[in-house]
C-alpha cells in the first residue's frame, strides 16, 4: 500500500461547516477537495476520484440525492464511498440515502465534527 494521503471530497454549501471539517481532516493528514453545490460536486468526484465523499443533501442546484444517484450510476466512480451529512433526519430521507448507495448517513445535529472525522477514518481504514 503506497503511503499517499487519502483524498476526501466535501460537498457542502455551508462555508463554516465545510471549512471546519476540511481543517480537521487536513490536520489528520487527509488531502481535501471541496465543492459548494451539486453540479460542482459531481464534476469534482469525476476529476479528483477521491477515496471518500462527504455529501450534504440540501445543496444549491441539484440536491445531494441527485448527486449520489449520479455518482452511483457512473461506473468510473460508483465504488467511491459516500457518507451523507445532513440535517434531514426523517426515516424516509435516511432510507432514500441508503437505497441510493450511501455508505453511511450522519445527521449533522447528532454528530460533532470530531465524530464525523472518526466516521471518515473508520470508512477509509477498511
Amino acid at each position: 500500500m503506497e503511503n499517499s494521503a487519502k483524498k476526501i471530497l466535501i460537498i457542502e454549501d455551508d462555508k463554516f461547516l465545510r471549512q471546519l471539517i476540511a481543517r480537521k481532516l487536513t490536520a489528520e493528514n487527509y488531502e481535501i477537495a471541496e465543492a459548494v453545490d451539486g453540479e460542482e460536486g459531481i464534476k469534482k468526484v469525476q476529476e479528483e476520484k477521491p477515496d471518500l465523499v462527504l455529501l450534504d443533501l440540501i445543496l444549491p442546484g441539484i440536491d445531494g440525492f441527485e448527486v449520489l444517484s449520479r455518482i452511483k450510476k457512473d461506473e468510473t466512480i460508483a465504488s467511491i464511498p459516500v457518507i451523507i451529512l445532513s440535517n434531514l433526519g426523517q426515516k424516509e430521507d435516511i432510507e432514500k440515502g441508503f437505497n441510493l448507495g450511501a455508505a453511511d448517513y450522519l445527521i449533522k445535529a447528532h454528530f460533532t465534527p470530531g465524530e464525523i472525522i472518526d466516521k471518515a477514518r473508520e470508512m477509509l481504514s477498511d
